[in-house]
This record gives C-alpha cells, structure tokens and sequence, in this order.
C-alpha cells in the first residue's frame, strides 16, 4: 500500500497539470471469478456487490487527461481495492474512453494478495461535476475477478 501512495505522489509532482480535479465514485459491479485453472468448473462465478472510492483527474492537454483512482469493492464477504490508472481522452464532447493498468489487493487471500490486470472504461458527462461510467475489469491471473462496473461519478 505504501507503494502505491507513494505512485500517485510521485505522478502528481511530475505531471504539468493545467487543472487538478478530485472527486468521489461508486456503483454496482457484476463480478466474474476466473477459476477453471484451479479445478473449480468450467463455468465462472458470478457475483453482485457494489464499490465507492475517490479519483483525481490531472488535465493535461485540450482532450487527454490522466485520472488515478482507488476503489473499495465489496462482493458478499470478499473485498478488495481496485487501483486502476488511467489515461481519459473525451472522444466527443462529453464523452471519455479511458484504459490502463489496474493494481488489485485482495483482503481475503492468505496469498497472493497483489494482482495486475487491466481496465476499460467510459464515462459520459452528464453535468461538468456528475458522470455515469461503466468500466470492464479485466484480471491476467487465476482467481481474479473480471467484471464490470456501473456508476456515478461527481467532482467535488
């Protein structure tokens, strides 16, 4: 975790951002577990939960933006935070595409408790400070989630 904190400082000094907007996030996630590999079925696990958390977008050109987030995801009794870093281009007026990597750490494993995967998201504007967002999570690993997420976002 210390890792990571000291990630976003170290890209918030050394980015020439002309705005920095912070802000906070949550929605449903519809969760697909990847566990063939491990003897587990054939078909993956679906589940439903939800995830809240706060981002920073750092505006640096006309169309292109960078925005770190951290989310807390919940699904029944297993937990973990999503840690995605992406890159947001506004392909239209208020409509964004945003892609990256995404650091996972899980709460419930007695190992392996860090995984990388990878997001891909939009967002469309609904006001300059609301936005409704769907992501795909998408882990490399076994036993990681894949899955999708629907929410808001709001800029304080």
């Amino acid at each position: 975790m210390k890792k990571i904190i000291f990630l976003f400082v170290f890209i918030s000094n050394n980015l020439n951002a002309q705005e920095i907007h912070f802000g906070i996030k949550g929605g449903a996630n519809f969760t697909f577990f990847k566990t063939d590999e491990l003897q587990f079925g054939t078909k993956p696990d679906m589940q439903t939960g939800y995830y809240a958390g706060i981002f920073t977008e750092f505006d640096s050109e006309k169309n292109v933006s960078f925005q770190p987030e951290i989310l807390y995801v919940a699904i029944n009794d297993f937990n973990f935070l999503n840690i995605p870093l992406y890159v947001k281009y506004e392909v239209v007026r208020n409509l964004h595409l945003m892609v990256g990597p995404s650091m996972n750490y899980f709460f419930d494993f007695l190992q392996n408790k860090f995984k990388v995967g990878g997001d891909l998201s939009t967002s469309f504007n609904i006001t300059s400070e609301i936005d409704i967002h769907i992501k795909y999570l998408l882990g490399f690993e076994v036993i990681t989630p894949n899955g999708i997420f629907l929410g808001l976002g709001i800029k304080l």
